[in-house]
């Protein structure tokens, strides 16, 4: 069964009310507007291990319905896939975490972020950017892989054992000399910001870069969503996250708790 194909989650759906070919194309407008520099059918086929035939299908169906364009063999995503992104800002966690993560951008001077989990990524739902601190520009709707992000690791760190595994890649490729490449200690790590209700994260998805995220949790206290902060290694000494940053970060990701739980009750 390849990627793009999951069998449904609820055993109470049956089969035949799974649709393949929706499943499909989602996979492969994901993988498109990841790529706003645009990729080849061969590209797009190769990520979501399907044939070219379904493909190619996939492709065209959402050309001519203006999500994607196509340029000689490019296939880009086009302005209407931001839509898909903005609708996000309408619900409930981003809309109750924007005030929350604009008061933490102000208060730090460092850009503020919410995601949840999805697959092997994190999905970012809410922004307060005061500056650029990644080489890739984020925004809401932007990806980046979980078992190496520090919302990721607090979402990871959330689960049981076993279930983490199915969001975590069986290679995990060095981003920088001090990223965890090892599935023992990653796993560990995940044990240790479970147990800290917080993680640190030290220059290991991108060199330079520290951040630090907290678990957003739900009326029943299920984590649903992690808030973080990032900062340059060579403006914000790692004393000084601890000091600061930490705390700060903590008591957002609380404050936008007992946000939520108001509002499950009203």
């Amino acid at each position: 069964m390849s990627r793009a194909d999951p069998a449904p989650q609820d055993e109470s759906i049956e089969s035949r009310d799974f649709v393949t070919g929706l499943a499909r194309g989602l996979d492969v407008l994901r993988v498109c507007a990841a790529s706003p520099e645009g990729l080849t059918l061969s590209d797009v086929a190769r990520v979501v291990d399907l044939p070219r035939a379904a493909v190619r299908r996939s492709l065209l169906t959402l050309v001519a319905t203006g999500y994607v364009t196509r340029s000689g063999r490019l296939f880009q995503p086009t302005p209407r896939v931001l839509g898909l992104s903005a609708r996000v800002a309408d619900m409930t966690l981003p809309r109750l975490a924007q005030p929350v993560l604009d008061e933490l951008s102000r208060t730090l001077d460092e850009s503020a972020s919410l995601a949840t989990l999805d697959g092997p990524d994190i999905l970012y739902i809410g922004r307060s950017e005061t500056r650029r601190i990644l080489s890739v520009d984020l925004s809401v709707g932007s990806r980046l892989p979980a078992w190496c992000t520090s919302m990721g690791r607090i979402l990871l760190a959330a689960l049981p054992p076993g279930e983490r595994q199915s969001h975590i890649p069986t290679i995990l490729p060095a981003r920088t000399p001090k990223t965890i490449t090892d599935h023992a200690r990653l796993s560990a790590t995940l044990d240790d910001i479970a147990t800290a209700g917080y993680c640190i994260l030290e220059q290991e998805l991108e060199t330079g870069l520290r951040s630090v995220a907290a678990p957003v949790r739900d009326g029943e206290g299920r984590v649903v969503a992690a808030l973080n902060v990032g900062t340059q290694a060579a403006r914000t000494s790692l004393r000084d996250v601890r000091r600061v940053i930490v705390p700060a970060v903590v008591r957002a990701a609380a404050t936008l708790t007992e946000a939520v739980r108001l509002q499950r009750r009203s």
